[in-house]
């Protein structure tokens, strides 16, 4: 604890988590480990389990139980160990004595059992007297054992028919349960309880925003080739229409666009979903994640380094395993020569400050203390008003003949000036953020952008009135619509334009 206070100083407090999900309260300076006590947690039904299994049971199949039987292979593949190990037994035992019964019945039908001893007489099975017999040297044939005692005579047509069925028989049933087991052993289930997540996720500021992260950790040293992490949110909503959505899935994004769910996973990382706009933790707040129920599932998948084959692990946190204001214990120091790695604070975590109000509260706070807002606000409202009036203009100068527009060639100029004055207006709008000695600099008069406005305005303005001169005056009664547009104005804009052209 000492070291951590040097490291971190002395706000900082370390919050032990048990893996029941009851969290400690933070320790703090006039407390000892006796007045510790636990908070009691609420405990809810988890869609995913903390060891990844998921809590969904199917119910009436009905008619569709046959889809089972279609794919049967991989129903053997699902089953459990005990089922599989019964109906490995099952299948063979069953086999061998289905198999030694056709050749029990052979030798009954021929009177093999009764003529057994006799000296001129040939069986079809040698040394075959009843059904025990029988079973051995279908064992013997179906393990390829041959002790040689007992064994198939060229006089039984049936009998050698029986024998090319059996060799079928046996390598399909060989291939279809060996194969069957093989793949359920060598299935990488067992590889994900060696990829750690930590108990509890946090929220806290990092790089200045608001981040919710949990950590994930590889206890082997082989690694997972291209891993990759996603999240998905489950919240029971309801739609505008009135119908209800349970467990809707919303995606977290944990760095797709910037290719930060590309693990490389050495070391134990910390994976980050930055709450934003875009989050549906935008308005989540310390106040209101008590009253809120969630579920975030972690999905983690990766290829078996040392098999190839894909693995996947799963967990998932609900509210109550949500820890705001906490950040995660470092876990990785550097020692002679390597990097060693600390799994007993894998888990911990420690209070840093931070903000209990939820990002949108947070932006709707800085937009009220801000004292440019309002300014920039009907600025822009302004512009907006002006660039509908000169967009009338435009279409009015659009109706005029071919000629007379290339005649003018003037068409953009209001919209050139007023991109000119507002670029001007907003620059003083901004000079309150500007330190006192710069604000009388700028604010002398017959600085540059000043000046080059009314060079701009005179420049656009002669050329024009001298072109509307020379034309015919049935064009300029034409032209003049635009000047009579301009005085249907408000008096409000018609002020606003007059002070940025003169």
């Amino acid at each position: 604890m000492s070291a951590l206070r040097r490291k971190f100083g002395d706000d900082y407090q370390v919050v032990t988590t048990s893996s029941s999900g009851s969290g400690l309260q933070p320790q703090g300076p006039g407390q000892g480990p006796q007045q510790q006590q636990l908070v009691p947690k609420k405990k809810r039904q988890r869609f995913v389990d903390k060891n990844g299994r998921c809590n969904v049971q199917h119910g009436n199949l009905g008619s569709e139980t046959s889809r089972y039987l279609s794919d049967l292979f991989t129903t053997l593949v699902d089953l459990k160990w005990r089922w599989n190990l019964f109906i490995f037994i099952l299948t063979y035992t069953v086999a061998w004595l289905f198999m030694a019964s056709m050749w029990w019945v052979i030798a009954y039908t021929r009177g093999d059992l009764n003529k057994a001893h006799v000296g001129n007489y040939t069986p079809c099975v040698a040394n075959v007297y009843n059904f025990p017999s029988a079973f051995l040297f279908f064992i013997e044939t179906e393990a390829t054992i041959g002790y040689g005692y007992r064994y198939i005579t060229d006089k039984c047509p049936e009998g050698i028919i029986l024998f090319l069925f059996q060799s079928i028989l046996g390598s399909i049933v060989d291939a279809f349960l060996i194969g069957c087991m093989f793949i359920k052993m060598s299935q990488p289930k067992k590889r994900a309880e060696t990829l750690m997540f930590s108990e509890h996720a946090v929220i806290s500021m990092r790089d200045g925003k608001l981040t919710l992260m949990f950590r994930v950790g590889n206890l082997r040293n082989s690694h997972m080739v291209s891993a990759q992490i996603r999240c998905k949110l489950l919240k029971s909503r309801q739609t505008p229409e009135g119908e209800f959505l349970p467990l809707d899935q919303l995606e977290l994004d944990v760095g797709f666009s910037t290719g930060a769910d590309q693990l490389f996973l050495v070391s134990p990382l910390t994976i980050c979903h930055v709450i934003d706009a875009k989050s549906p933790f935008y308005d989540l707040s310390q106040r209101s994640m008590q009253s809120e129920q969630f579920e975030i599932v972690v999905i983690l998948e990766g290829i078996v380094e040392t098999t190839g084959m894909t693995c996947q692990a799963r967990t998932s946190y609900t509210e109550d395993e949500v820890l705001w204001g906490h950040r995660f214990f470092p876990v990785i120091s550097l020692e002679e020569g390597f990097f060693k790695v600390d799994y007993s604070q894998f888990h911990a975590t420690f209070e840093v400050p931070t903000p209990p109000y939820s990002v949108k509260e947070q932006e709707e706070m800085l937009l009220m203390s801000s004292p440019l807002i309002a300014p920039a606000i009907t600025n822009s409202k302004e512009r907006h008003n002006s660039v509908e009036c000169l967009d009338g203009l435009d279409d009015i100068t659009t109706k005029l003949p071919s000629k007379l527009q290339k005649m003018t060639g003037r068409e953009d100029f209001p919209k050139k000036l007023l991109r000119m004055s507002s670029t001007t207006s907003e620059k003083a709008y901004s000079l309150g953020d500007l330190p006192m000695k710069l604000q009388r600099i700028s604010s002398v008069p017959g600085n540059s952008e000043e000046k080059l406005v009314s060079k701009t305005t005179k420049m656009l303005s002669d050329p024009m009135s001298q072109s509307m001169a020379d034309l015919p005056p049935k064009l300029q009664k034409m032209a003049g619509g635009a000047a009579r547009m301009e005085g249907n104005l408000p008096a409000k804009l018609r002020k606003m334009n007059s002070d940025r052209f003169t």
